[in-house]
């Protein structure tokens, strides 16, 4: 193990640790699950961080990419669909904005605020990075065509089961991280190598 992923791990463990409380509150609103996601979303931003600071490259097989972005879909899924309290209202809103105003009102506590408005661009940023990596990589229109289409089959879906609204300010938000995610794909590169 070199002394770049000795210092992600000590860094990102004090970091995950000191925000531990936090951590459980989110599993009020969301499944257990994202405690570990987030654990591993602050390893991975620390990695990065360290790894770029020393100029240090981090290699990774192009069939284990396929695998952790497989996991990290599959763990996404679970957090959308399986939320403690079980099924909720199926509630829309075709309003573009509307939600995302509502939360920047003060309207809620902040960490709801954060959570929803954050987590809603931030999760969906590896799709991006994803799809740059991937040989034959569709352009930024047809990502965006695509994220579009899958994205809004799991708001409808959600709809569907009853698990969670249909909002247009979520697919507006999702649809933006992917879109982070394809454009910061050059500083990534210089980190994260596929071989």
């Amino acid at each position: 193990m070199n002394k770049s992923m000795k210092l992600s791990i000590l860094f990102s463990q004090i970091v995950f640790f000191i925000f531990f409380p936090v951590w459980i509150e989110l599993t009020k609103y969301l499944h257990s699950i994202v405690i570990v996601v987030v654990w591993v979303l602050i390893l991975f931003v620390f990695l990065f961080g360290v790894s770029w600071i020393r100029k240090e490259e981090v290699r990774i097989s192009k069939r284990s990419l396929n695998r952790l972005i497989f996991l990290y879909a599959l763990v996404l899924l679970i957090l959308l669909y399986f939320r403690p309290g079980g099924a909720n209202n199926g509630s829309v809103n075709l309003i573009p904005l509307e939600t995302i105003s509502y939360y920047l009102t003060d309207s809620v506590s902040f960490l709801i605020a954060l959570y929803n408005l954050g987590a809603n661009i931030g999760l969906f940023i590896p799709f991006g990075l994803y799809y740059r990596y991937v040989k034959n990589a569709p352009s930024m229109m047809q990502l965006i065509l695509i994220s579009i289409g899958s994205i809004s089959l799991i708001e409808f879906v959600q709809f569907l089961t009853r698990r969670g609204s249909l909002d247009i300010d979520d697919l507006i938000l999702n649809v933006l991280g992917v879109f982070l995610g394809y454009i910061i794909f050059p500083v990534f590169r210089k980190v994260f190598v596929i071989r």
